[in-house]
């Protein structure tokens, strides 16, 4: 009976597992790269994060500025250098800020004896890499059945608040740009994938 050494030095038995064969050649399995996530993972993934532009993206910019040219009229000449660049000064109107950053991701309002407040969220997305190792079943050159061990990798999207600008009266109070949280790597031991 094979046996596998755990993380900790302990032995554990598979019952009913052969042998691998490290000497066959590496799998791949509906279009996902079954070793270590290489070259063509992280041009794919690029590939996804650079489909939609930046909001500061100058041609961007240049859309909501046309789309709101007649605010854009009314801002003074610091302003409309600032939103030009895709920043933000506290003093502006919502409409500067938003041919500035864009549409946020969320609008939310409050109100308490002092008057009514909107905040703006942005967000912004960071990836999580899963890796899992998994064993597969193989035919042998010799045409037996082996399990290969192999990595798969995934990838999932989670966003998260990247800015919060406050408005009273229509116009800019305060706002803050928040941390990105890191990216991270979740690696898993895997078991046989079954029929």
């Amino acid at each position: 009976m094979p046996a596998d050494v755990g993380h900790d030095g302990s032995s554990k038995v598979r019952v009913g597992v052969p042998p691998l064969r490290m000497q066959d050649p590496p799998v791949r399995r509906l279009g996902v790269h079954l070793q270590r996530p290489g070259f063509v993972s992280v041009v794919l993934l690029l590939g996804i994060l650079g489909c939609a532009s930046a909001p500061t993206d100058p041609r961007q910019i240049a859309k909501r500025r046309v789309e709101r040219a007649s605010a854009y009229q009314t801002l003074t000449p610091e302003q409309r250098s600032l939103v030009d660049r895709g920043q933000v000064q506290v003093g502006m109107p919502e409409d500067a800020v938003f041919i500035a950053w864009g549409k946020p991701a969320q609008v939310l309002r409050r109100g308490d004896a002092t008057g009514e407040e909107t905040t703006w969220l942005y967000s912004r997305s960071t990836t999580d890499q899963f890796v899992n190792w998994n064993y597969i079943e193989v035919r042998g050159r010799d045409g037996n059945r082996y399990l290969d061990r192999v990595v798969t990798t995934e990838y999932a999207f989670q966003d998260y608040v990247s800015a919060r600008l406050t408005f009273r009266g229509g116009v800019l109070t305060q706002w803050e740009t928040l941390p990105a949280p890191g990216s991270r790597t979740f690696i898993s031991p895997g078991g046989p994938i079954l029929p």
